[in-house]
């Protein structure tokens, strides 16, 4: 009796979504082109990344190197915008990551996926609107803050005079945001701000290159002696200087942080449905906004660090004040005009996916249906944009913005490495019969499992797909990363390596040798045959290391950063086991 309660409840995480049931209600025009997919995905990823986080990367971690950070952030993202790309020319209805996990792996990890997606939107809201505050007081010679601290009481804390200044400008993007919310011209805007955008940060690259001076990459300890920092043990352990000032841990620890600066290209995924030709169009959007970005966030990052020692850069509005350190005081207000700009557009941007999430997990029963509430003459889960604008204004009030980036981070890096998993699954898939049951698929699976052989494992007898060989290939997937992660953790302990201890060298050879022949067998069983116009290439290779790089770079976080998203996701894990999993649309 427990065996089979257990059974049906396992059953349950993993059931999963027919696509044909999300095509119903799925039709509205489709006008958007390949330019509409570049410049929405340029506008929403270069943002607070190049203006404001570039500089805190760069005193606190990283120093000159990162401009290697950018490079293996860029990296990971393009491996996760290829694994997008295909689910995108796959699944021509618009979603996400959550949708493509509920049709693949199944509905505990769909919850996980739209969760962290949840809190990424979330977080990164609170983080434009914190970043926006900053470079608008900035612009106005801090005389917002200044005057919030000296007209408030002196017993009152003076950090609730910069939460006032929080509250304002939280009340003004909302308001903003409803008004906005069915304008047609958002595409236009865009076009418009990621024009003035481009042409801020060309004129900051030639101006960077034309100021700056090769030696703040070649700093060395008398420099910081000059410079009055003669206590240098508080830069790192390799703050002495060099380019790379905190070592290859300081460029790990510095990736992971930059990896937020390249995740705005899953807008384009978002409008698949309203893209007039996606297998074409959604590939090439998410390849050259990334191109686009990488170049915009390297020029940027090399001229920034060239212009200003990276020890002397200031949080807040980087780039105005590295024209500040130059003498150039009149090009800080055009840097910060265009940051102004680039971040009105970045958080409407932003607002429209979450809002399309949340709608469709709570029309699948996983969510609350008040979170469904439409508000008349919108067409807007009006409730929804309220509560997560409430719940985003609080993250901004009370954490840093490397906290927030480093949360969004840790919920972007683990939905892609869902979603690079359910590449691995669903190309070795056989093709599904409209309006299968998942029970019949599970009972035949089982009953084709029994005949398994070693032979048939190594050798299959089919050339494509079936049930047997799908079902080889989700385990295999899952020991898969399994074991990548224990992988990571290992390495993570990169000191003890390094010292030859026997035991860990032994654990990371027994783990690689593992990893390489479970690699084989999910190598060897046949692939669907079906017509892509864009496909993954080198499976499972690109699928495995777009998962390894991920979870690499998670590991990267700290300590505070996983005690955020564990809080996270145990609200989310609340919510799912005692309503989600009765409630469901699939149950």
């Amino acid at each position: 009796m427990l065996c089979l309660a257990l059974r049906r409840f396992g059953q349950k995480l993993v059931r999963r979504h027919m696509l044909e049931e999300y095509a119903a209600d799925m039709g509205p025009d489709r006008r958007l082109t390949t330019l509409d997919l570049v410049a929405l995905g340029v506008s929403c990823t270069v943002g607070v990344g190049v203006y404001t986080l570039a500089g805190e990367v760069a005193r606190d971690k990283a120093g000159p190197s990162i401009v290697i950070c950018l490079l293996v952030a860029g990296l990971s993202s393009v491996l996760s915008g290829l694994c997008y790309a295909e689910f995108g020319v796959q699944v021509s209805y618009s979603g996400s990551s959550y949708l493509y996990s509920y049709v693949t792996l199944g509905e505990l990890w769909a919850f996980i996926t739209g969760w962290n997606l949840i809190i990424f939107f979330v977080a990164h809201t609170a983080t434009v609107a914190r970043a926006w505050t900053l470079a608008f007081d900035n612009l106005l010679g801090n005389q917002i803050s200044q005057t919030l601290h000296e007209s408030i009481s002196p017993n009152v804390p003076q950090v609730l005079g910069e939460i006032l200044g929080f509250i304002v400008v939280g009340l003004v993007l909302l308001l903003m945001e409803l008004l906005i919310l069915r304008s047609s011209w958002i595409f236009l805007v865009s076009k418009v701000v990621i024009l003035v955008k481009l042409l801020t940060l060309t004129f900051v690259i030639i101006a960077g290159f034309i100021k700056g001076d090769l030696h703040n990459w070649k700093l060395t300890e008398e420099d910081y002696v000059k410079a009055g920092l003669n206590d240098t043990s508080s830069l790192g352990p390799l703050g002495y200087g060099g380019f790379v000032p905190f070592g290859f841990k300081g460029i790990l620890r510095g990736a992971a942080t930059c990896f937020y600066t390249f995740i705005g290209f899953t807008i384009i995924v978002t409008r698949v449905e309203e893209t007039r030709n996606p297998q074409y169009s959604v590939p090439m959007g998410i390849v050259i906004s990334l191109f686009i970005c990488f170049l915009m966030y390297f020029g940027v990052s090399s001229a920034l660090t060239l212009m200003v020692p990276y020890y002397q850069l200031q949080p807040g509005s980087t780039l105005p004040e590295a024209f500040l350190h130059v003498g150039w005081a009149h090009a800080c207000y055009v840097v910060t005009f265009g940051f102004l700009c680039s971040l009105s557009i970045s958080i409407f941007g932003f607002m429209f996916p979450i809002r399309n999430l949340i709608y469709m997990m709570t029309q699948d029963g996983l969510l609350f249906p008040v979170l469904a509430r439409i508000q008349t003459g919108t067409d807007t889960p009006i409730m929804a944009t309220v509560i997560l604008s409430i719940i985003a204004a609080i993250m901004a009030f009370f954490f840093r913005l490397t906290d927030l980036v480093d949360l969004m981070s840790v919920g972007a890096l683990l939905a892609y490495s869902l979603l690079a998993t359910c590449v691995l699954i669903i190309r070795y898939q056989p093709q599904r019969r409209t309006g299968g049951n998942e029970s019949e698929v599970l009972e035949e699976n089982g009953h084709i499992a029994e005949r398994l052989t070693l032979q048939g494992l190594l050798f299959p007898s089919s050339s494509t797909p079936t049930p047997l060989s799908g079902q080889v290939v989700y385990v295999c997937s899952s020991l898969l990363v399994l074991l990548l992660t224990l992988l990571c953790l290992v390495l993570a302990q990169r000191p003890v390596l390094l010292s030859g201890d026997p035991v860990w060298i032994s654990v990371v050879v027994v783990l690689l040798v593992l990893i390489i022949g479970i690699t084989g067998v999910i190598w060897r069983q046949p692939q669907s045959s079906s017509h892509l116009p864009f496909k993954v290439p080198a499976l499972p290779l690109l699928p495995l290391l777009t998962i390894f790089m991920n979870v690499c770079l998670m590991m990267q976080m700290t300590a505070d950063t996983w005690v955020l998203f564990g809080v996270w996701m145990l609200i989310g894990f609340a919510i799912y086991f005692s309503y989600g999993i009765q409630h469901s649309l699939v149950n």
